[in-house]
């Protein structure tokens, strides 16, 4: 393997996890390794001195029963087979001069510093640990005062439990060191296999990037949280394939609406550009002109404002609106229409009704619902427009008696620039009902259809009464 493939190997998150994982690992053997060997090393410790202990409460026994005589020949008669079993026995008089010294051999051989006149300082103050020189392993001494101010002492070498310590790092290290590789192995192929989903969302998104938009993170159904990422993300490229496409058929839509006013625009001009005609008929060519022109500009006014209120940005001038004199100002702007159709346009609710809105942009909500159903609504029927309190909420709702929404058409009518069969017959731009939901949201509110062919429509909209807080 390459050094730039390791390199780019350890910069990944797995290479990472795998290493944390393995000093995890690593760690907490070293952790039960001092947990096991400090306690065995304790034991073997307290053993070895209470062995000494026994040895040196035997001798200062038989001193005090039988006298130092008695001790000195009992010390003198076990001489081997204290040596054999690596035990050092002293007994000096009230000067320090050594009376008895059993020193085992392999002792004999060290630095003079172990020779009995070295030896001769180690009091009754405890324990005393004499290192031997080059060999890592020590002489462990108590003493105690007999009577007539003679000292006995007893020792033996910490050797054999040294011995036994280290074969146990030894067997404990060898144990680590293939679990060590095993741990480091386990964790980067766990940190592998955890990762797939990662690396699958990295896929996708490549795939994006050259526009396959339909594709998709494959789910397995873990329940953990990669695999909700996996859900949420798969829920956003689904959005977002919604928002483009519905872009898409938007653009579309707008470039055929506008077509029609554009093309009205050159037929004017070419009118107008003929030497022929009189001032009349050029009069009547400007005039169409800047009526399709007043057309587009609305259009896209209409578009801009749906834009800004879907995004946040949307500036509203919120007072305290009267409900039932705002609707009764909509109805009275819209009563020409309604008497040249032969409507009946009503307004119902309590007089004290308010709400935290802006009053120009409710007028367009109210005035487009109003204006939509005066369009779908034959001569003689009715129109309703009434608010009442709901808890925290002011409903308003715009009746009518038209000729109601295709099921099929209700999911979608609040669409951009989207025109049923039925209101293709009519005028507009097909942007009335989608400022509406726009700038109800904007002010955080609801607004929902219940209709039916033959049965007309009604327009439920729901406000909060106080301005909901500025985020």
């Amino acid at each position: 393997m390459s050094l730039a493939r390791i390199r780019q190997l350890a910069k990944t998150t797995g290479f990472r996890l795998a290493l944390w994982y393995s000093l995890i690992f690593i760690s907490s053997s070293l952790l039960l390794f001092a947990l096991l060997y400090f306690p065995l090393r304790s034991a073997i410790m307290e053993k070895d001195r209470n062995i000494i202990l026994a040895k040196l409460n035997e001798y200062a026994l038989q001193e005090q029963q039988l006298g130092l005589q008695a001790m000195l020949a009992e010390i003198r008669l076990e001489d081997d087979h204290n040596k054999q079993a690596g035990f050092f026995v002293r007994v000096a008089d009230p000067t320090g001069q050594s009376l008895i010294v059993s020193l085992p051999p392999q002792w004999r051989e060290l630095d003079s510093e172990f020779s009995p006149l070295r030896l001769s300082v180690v009091g009754t103050d405890g324990w005393v640990a004499l290192p031997a020189k080059g060999r890592g392993d020590a002489l462990e001494i108590v003493g105690r005062r007999l009577a007539g101010g003679y000292l006995l002492q007893i020792g033996r070498g910490s050797g054999e439990r040294q011995k036994i310590l280290e074969y146990f790092g030894q067997v404990f290290a060898g144990i680590m060191l293939p679990l060590v590789i095993l741990g480091f192995a386990g964790g980067f192929f766990l940190a592998y296999r955890s990762l797939r989903p990662v690396r699958d969302l990295i896929q996708i998104v490549g795939s994006i990037d050259i526009g396959k938009m339909d594709a998709r993170v494959p789910s397995r159904q873990t329940g953990d949280e990669l695999d909700e990422l996996v859900r949420l993300f798969n829920t956003m490229l689904e959005k977002i394939e919604q928002l483009l496409t519905g872009m898409r058929a938007a653009l579309d839509n707008v470039a055929h609406d506008l077509r029609t006013p554009v093309t009205r625009l050159r037929a004017g001009i070419e009118t107008a550009l003929q030497s022929e005609n009189t001032a009349e008929v050029l009069r009547e060519a400007l005039l169409d002109c800047a009526e399709e022109s007043e057309r587009i500009i609305t259009m896209l006014n209409t578009l801009m404002d749906i834009s800004e209120a879907e995004t946040g940005v949307m500036k509203l001038r919120r007072q305290p609106i009267d409900v039932v004199s705002l609707l009764a100002e909509v109805v009275d702007l819209y009563q020409y229409v309604a008497e040249e159709k032969g409507l009946a346009v009503s307004v119902s609710g309590p007089s004290n009704l308010t709400v935290m809105a802006d009053i120009d942009r409710m007028r367009q909500v109210v005035g487009n619902l109003l204006d939509n159903s005066l369009k779908h609504t034959p001569t003689g029927g009715r129109i309703g427009l009434n608010c009442v309190r709901q808890a925290e909420k002011v409903v308003i709702r715009v009746q009518d008696t038209g000729a109601g929404i295709p099921p099929q058409d209700l999911p979608l009518i609040f669409d951009r620039l989207y025109r049923g069969d039925h209101s293709r017959s009519q005028r507009g731009l097909g942007l009335g009902l989608s400022l509406v939901k726009a700038v109800i949201h904007a002010h955080a509110g609801t607004i929902e259809v219940e209709s039916a062919p033959g049965q007309g429509s009604t327009f439920i909209l729901r406000l909060p009464v106080d301005a909901p807080p500025q985020s």
